[in-house]
């Protein structure tokens, strides 16, 4: 065997290796397009539940606390409330609305019974953040509610929301038990939910209602066609490779 035969068959040999490792990362990728089909299928199904439960009649506070305590998702889920808003314990959450920062109001609202549920109110600019800034905004007297339920997170939802600023009453992020704390209420009779208040009748009204962010991410689709697209080049790539190495 001449040195040109031996150089020839090296050329020419089968490269096994490239071809399991090609096949495990081609099994791989349509493995993630498979998942995020499902997941859009998945996602489709909540967004239709979702929209199906806010145009729902709202149902009493008891009942949707029942429904929780049964193992029901509450989330989203109107109800009604009546209570008077304590004159103290606001608590404030970062947000924006429709493009300008502010602040989400979350109050305490006594219900009969004495049980506290913190609502939030809606939406306030950055600079109307103290209650004396908005004399208007103090809602005396008892008050009949519609918002849609909320339910607290156990913990901060990622690592790149900052943490929350108790002291200056400055939250990133919904924690019941600190707001809680900070406004001086007995764990125990604080009702384990938010309700975000729906819009008021008057629309220049602070805080705003009707701000709660149903708009849920839904990107499943794009996503499967890139592990998808991903796959195609892969296999396009090696069978292109294959095909030259061996046409002569």
């Amino acid at each position: 065997m001449n040195e040109r035969t031996a150089t020839h068959r090296e050329r020419t040999g089968i490269p096994w290796l490239l071809i399991l490792l090609s096949l495990v990362a081609l099994a791989i990728l349509v493995s993630l397009g498979n998942w995020q089909v499902r997941r859009l299928a998945w996602k489709q199904d909540l967004l239709a539940t979702i929209d199906a439960r806010i145009h729902a009649d709202p149902v009493p506070l008891a009942e949707a606390l029942e429904r929780m305590r049964a193992g029901e998702d509450i989330e989203y889920l109107p109800v009604s409330v009546r209570g008077t808003f304590l004159p103290n314990g606001e608590q404030h959450v970062l947000s924006t609305w429709k493009g300008v920062s502010g602040w989400n109001i979350y109050q305490p609202l006594r219900l009969e019974g004495g049980a506290i549920l913190f609502v939030n109110r809606g939406f306030v600019p950055y600079d109307r953040k103290e209650p004396e800034t908005r004399p208007e905004s103090l809602a005396a007297g008892e008050q009949e509610l519609t918002g849609l339920a909320r339910l607290p997170l156990d913990e901060k939802p990622s690592f790149l929301v900052p943490e929350n600023d108790i002291a200056k009453n400055q939250y990133h992020w919904k924690d019941i038990v600190a707001m809680t704390a900070a406004a001086g209420l007995a764990a125990e009779t604080v009702v384990p939910l938010f309700v975000d208040a729906g819009p008021y009748d008057d629309p220049a009204h602070l805080p705003i209602g009707g701000v709660t962010n149903i708009d849920l991410p839904n990107n499943h689709l794009q996503y499967a066609a890139t592990w998808y697209g991903l796959a195609l080049a892969l296999a396009g790539v090696v069978g292109v490779f294959l095909w030259r190495r061996y046409r002569g």
